[in-house]
């Protein structure tokens, strides 16, 4: 295997990108939910995915996500070369992203006030670790499962994915901002700084846990690696 695959290292790189840029694009030039809504911020993230898997995912898989990464090598999927690679691609794309962002903002003559970042007042660390734990558990273990050679279904599979990302934003806005991606909520943070950069260890740690959970249950308990 090659040390360094560049066309995947591209892949993820250009997908991460579109996530972070279209999503977290949506609520700043959207204004938020009470702009596009929550409906709205939610198809953001969710149909990036969907045009992601169905255009780099033929050529990486379209993780676009450390704790999708990692999950997939805990279950043997990819091994540490290729785990150091997708990580190292999808933390520069998102933190492109955010300088995208920021780029337009200032070119707008806006203020920049947010780049879409996540961050708790609602609950308190603990409460927003386990919330962000949980929905990656169960975000990760849907794509384990329908990424799956035995139990999956390929060719719906970034559908499903997607959607099953606007229904956790659906639930998720008002109490973390949803993230369930460490590299989504890093970049935003290492920009705007304050209360988003304090906060943002819940937002890279809790989604890696809930997304090993998953690949543990995926494997022990449905069986997917079979």
């Amino acid at each position: 295997m090659e040390v360094f695959n560049t066309k995947k290292f591209t892949a993820e790189l250009i997908g991460t990108f579109m996530l972070v840029f279209i999503g977290t694009g949506a609520v700043v030039f959207g204004n938020g939910t009470e702009g596009l809504g929550h409906l709205g911020i939610a198809l953001a993230f969710g149909l990036s995915i969907v045009a992601a898997a169905f255009s780099i995912g033929t050529i990486s898989g379209a993780h676009l996500n450390p704790a999708v990464s990692i999950a997939m090598f805990v279950n043997k999927r990819m091994d540490a070369k290729e785990l150091v690679t997708y990580i190292a691609a999808q933390v520069l794309g998102a933190i492109l992203a955010s300088a995208a962002l920021i780029f337009f903002l200032t070119n707008a003559g806006a203020e920049i006030t947010s780049l879409g970042e996540n961050g708790f007042s609602t609950v308190n660390a603990l409460g927003a670790f386990l919330f962000e734990a949980l929905v990656s558990f169960i975000f990760i273990l849907v794509i384990v499962t329908v990424t799956s050679v035995t139990k999956g279904n390929g060719k719906i599979a970034g559908i499903v994915i997607g959607l099953t990302l606007t229904l956790l934003i659906l639930v998720g806005l008002n109490v973390t901002g949803l993230s369930v991606n460490p590299t989504r909520s890093l970049a935003p943070a290492l920009f705007v700084g304050g209360t988003a950069l304090s906060q943002v260890w819940v937002f890279i740690l809790a989604p890696i846990v809930g997304g090993v959970l998953a690949a543990l249950v995926g494997k022990h308990l449905l069986g997917t690696e079979e």
